[in-house]
């Protein structure tokens, strides 16, 4: 189905156009949505966890079904709002880590706990071995969704975070490259944001569908963890 959607303010800017023209399969959400337009224009990425929607000119949730022939708008909280700035994303690109940090960093902002993962070449403990590379898989737009989930999970245990990004590199990766990023700032080193960013990776290894296949010297096998998730994960 087509799908007409109209981009407003920052990000009428990020993609470049006024609106566009979306060739969606029947019973897409705004969620499925929001993932192809990143695809589509990479440069909403950086906007799209605080973009609101609306169909038909009612405001609609990410899980909300888009019906044939619906005008969608896209735009950032309203003029007064005060919306924090979170990231995730599932991505091909080398991490900056650095341009990241600055875009969840606010001017309240005095304190920033990075966590990163990169890929080991030589593991020294419980079965040590050699790997060559790393193949990362993810189902994408389950994964943005979970990265939500724990963005959200992390604000309601952690509210003096301010900025949040959960970034997962895939593709095939080679020792001492970033692989996954999740970063957490806040005004100050004391309001939780060490124990944010070390629940948010926990948490992306529990409910976060991605896999990665780890090739070596003694052959090549897919990494599967032990969490079985239930309903309310």
């Amino acid at each position: 189905m087509l799908v007409k959607v109209l981009f407003f303010a920052t990000l009428k800017e990020y993609a470049g156009v006024r609106q566009a023209e979306v060739e969606l399969a029947p019973g897409a959400t705004i969620g499925d949505l929001k993932a192809q337009l990143q695809q589509q224009y990479p440069g909403l990425e950086q906007a799209m966890g605080v973009t609101l929607a609306a169909i038909n000119r009612q405001f609609a949730s990410d899980e909300e079904v888009i019906p044939q022939q619906a005008e969608v708008a896209l735009f950032p909280p309203v003029s007064g709002g005060c919306a924090l700035p979170e990231i995730y994303a599932i991505t091909e690109e080398e991490l900056d880590l650095d341009a990241l940090l600055e875009k969840i960093t606010l001017a309240a902002s005095g304190a920033a706990c990075i966590f990163t993962g990169m890929v080991r070449g030589v593991t020294e403990r419980d079965d040590p071995h050699e790997t060559v590379y790393l193949e990362y898989e993810a189902y994408q737009p389950m994964a943005e969704a979970k990265m939500r989930q724990v963005a959200q999970e992390i604000r309601a245990r952690w509210p003096a975070v301010q900025g949040i990004a959960i970034v997962q590199r895939i593709g095939r990766l080679y020792p001492r490259t970033p692989t996954v990023l999740i970063a957490c700032t806040a005004a100050h080193r004391d309001t939780g944001v060490f124990e944010a960013a070390r629940y948010g990776i926990d948490r992306l290894k529990e409910i976060v569908p991605v896999w990665k296949k780890e090739v070596g010297p003694q052959g090549q096998q897919w990494v599967e963890g032990d969490y079985q998730p239930g309903h309310d994960d």
